[in-house]
């Protein structure tokens, strides 16, 4: 018996723009342009361990100019995602630019996302280092599903439904975890949890000033 040799489909490596392909995109999205940068939260502030509320006015100019600044401060601070309590702002949404396993760039923003997972009889779970802008300069090894769907809205109250694999399903995971109030850190054993807290002292200065660096280079 031979082995048969199916021939594979072209993967289709268009940067995704809210879960579509797009023809072209710039590296510095429109949103990034418009925003101001805000500062980031840390660690063992109140805000980031609640639970957000949900959006429940679309279409304003108030969330709108919230996307843009977050959208900018991602960027300020090297990130491939920020939930809006990590600029201090107890909201159910997170902004998004991040490559996944295949190389094809995601961007995009998603309100009041819910997070679907594949069932545990097919759930793939994957350790590989994660950081977070509000624990900087640490990074650890976090168990992830490889894939995760988020559902929820655009800012103008649109369905929306992201579907992420490899590491853009663990940004989603890890950006809906912030909504609930957790960080990786939850996620961590008491003695790793230890060992991200003593990395993000030996470095946040340092984390801090490059972010510094950047919004000057920037011109914000």
């Amino acid at each position: 018996m031979s082995v048969r040799h199916e021939r594979s489909r072209p993967v289709d490596r268009r940067v995704r723009v809210q879960g579509r392909p797009v023809g072209t995109f710039p590296a510095l999205p429109p949103e990034a342009e418009r925003g101001s940068v805000r500062r980031v939260t840390v660690v063992g502030e109140e805000v980031l361990r609640r639970p957000c509320r949900e959006v429940t006015e679309f279409g304003t100019p108030e969330l709108s100019a919230l996307i843009d600044d977050m959208f900018l401060t991602m960027y300020v601070a090297d990130g491939a995602g920020l939930a809006a309590n990590q600029v201090g702002v107890d909201l159910r949404l997170f902004v998004y630019d991040c490559p996944d396993d295949e190389g094809i760039r995601h961007v995009g923003h998603i309100v009041n996302p819910v997070l679907d997972q594949p069932d545990p009889g097919s759930r793939r779970l994957v350790d590989d280092f994660e950081g977070c802008l509000s624990v900087p300069g640490a990074a650890m090894a976090v168990p992830r599903t490889d894939r995760a769907v988020a559902r929820g809205y655009d800012k103008d109250g649109s369905p929306l439904v992201i579907e992420g694999t490899g590491y853009f399903a663990r940004c989603l995971q890890h950006e809906a975890d912030h909504l609930v109030g957790h960080t990786y850190l939850d996620r961590l054993s008491k003695r790793d949890r230890k060992d991200a807290l003593r990395q993000m002292e030996d470095r946040r200065e340092e984390v801090f000033a490059q972010r510094a660096v950047k919004a000057a280079d920037l011109g914000r």
